[in-house]
């Protein structure tokens, strides 16, 4: 076997060829878009890039058949938040080949231990965490949009290499079809209608304040996490203009206290429903496709992508009064039978309590793990949060 750095035109065309090879006969599995795939790794499109670098090879049997893939990534900014400097490994395929994923990890270890990394966490993004982040090791069914989907066999060969979990996430199913539980509606309606608490959808119209108010209301709520960094206003520019065809103005939510921007909701159709009949590509003819089951409504689930709620605000049930307004809108949106909530990771049991409060049921489970380059240090989990508090 013969490994390759994706540089060109060949071996990008080898490097999504691989999954379609992997995933022949798994219907569970929608292919993502080589075009959104190929912006992860573009200086141009990518904000990571203003403070990172990422790179990407394949791996290609005797007849140049590619067989394993993998790409390495660091944030300087974000790699010094941790006790030992780390980057990622993500984009990971590979057949049933312990070897082949060993020199796949191998080399992504090599490549950050180059560059003053101390640990890789893996299988994850080269940007937020709300997008490709996570080993699937239980719920193998059709994934959320932005949720990795991934063969069982990928945990043995995380496992055998020697990662270990750094923490888990977990993804809860709303049936839209079943009435939330009388009490939390008493209670959202009840904040909703509460003076000086106020609701808005997004307008692409007043785009800039509502960028604004998100920037402000991210900054708040995650201020306080282990490994915190403000949020870039144009991260979120790029991710309006890359989403624009999946985006729902009407499901993203901003709540206010006396014109204080407090809390924030996102939620978007799960285009994996589409994207299962396009095969990754983004031709003409898909386009078309693409917007033809659009607007025939083939998709009937949704996912949130995030949820936050400033410190101050948290405890006030501010987040039961979003969905109150949110079930509003969604009486008109009949065709949406099921929502995916954001995952939750269990180092954040508040979120964990939020969800099951709602009716949410626990059906997939990914985990986030973390390989230390050196071996005899102890291996820490992520911590609880607020659990220096309790103490």
């Amino acid at each position: 076997m013969q490994l390759k750095t994706v540089n060109n035109a060949e071996t990008k065309k080898l490097f999504h060829k691989l999954p379609h090879l992997i995933y022949k006969n798994d219907k569970n599995w929608a292919a993502p878009l080589e075009m959104m795939v190929e912006n992860t790794f573009s200086p141009q499109k990518n904000p990571s890039f203003q403070h990172g670098e990422a790179i990407r090879w394949v791996v290609v049997d005797d007849e140049n058949k590619p067989i394993g893939r993998i790409a390495a990534f660091v944030n300087y900014e974000k790699a010094k938040t941790f006790e030992q400097p780390t980057g990622g490994c993500g984009f990971f395929e590979s057949i049933d080949d312990q070897e082949v994923a060993n020199l796949l990890f191998d080399t992504a270890r090599d490549w950050l231990k180059e560059r003053g990394m101390e640990a890789m966490d893996g299988p994850v993004n080269f940007g937020e965490n709300y997008m490709n982040w996570g080993l699937l090791v239980d719920g193998f069914m059709p994934q959320g949009y932005g949720m990795p989907y991934n063969p069982k066999y990928y945990q043995k060969l995380f496992d055998n290499y020697g990662f270990k979990v750094y923490f888990e996430q977990y993804s809860y199913h709303l049936d839209y079809t079943v009435p939330f539980p009388e009490r939390f509606w008493k209670i959202a309606g009840w904040v909703a209608q509460k003076p000086g608490y106020s609701f808005k959808h997004f307008d692409v119209n007043n785009s800039e304040k509502f960028i604004k108010d998100f920037c402000h209301i991210y900054d708040e709520a995650w201020r306080f996490h282990e490994h915190f960094n403000p949020l870039d206003p144009q991260d979120l520019r790029d991710f309006l203009k890359d989403s624009k065809a999946v985006l729902d103005q009407e499901m993203i939510w901003f709540a206010y206290h006396d014109d204080e921007p407090i809390a924030l909701f996102v939620m978007i159709p799960d285009i994996n429903q589409i994207l299962q009949r396009l095969n990754g590509k983004l031709n003409f003819v898909n386009m078309l496709k693409f917007l033809y089951y659009k607007k025939t409504k083939v998709i009937n689930r949704t996912r949130i992508l995030i949820m936050g709620v400033v410190p101050k605000y948290q405890r006030s049930g501010v987040e039961s009064a979003i969905f109150w307004h949110q079930e509003k809108l969604m009486k008109k949106k009949p065709q949406y039978k099921e929502i995916e909530l954001s995952w939750a990771g269990d180092f954040n049991p508040k979120i964990v309590a939020l969800y099951q409060s709602v009716g949410g049921k626990h059906v997939k489970t990914h985990y986030t793990m973390r390989y230390l380059f050196d071996r005899s240090k102890p291996f820490q989990r992520a911590p609880i949060i607020g659990a220096e508090k309790d103490q």
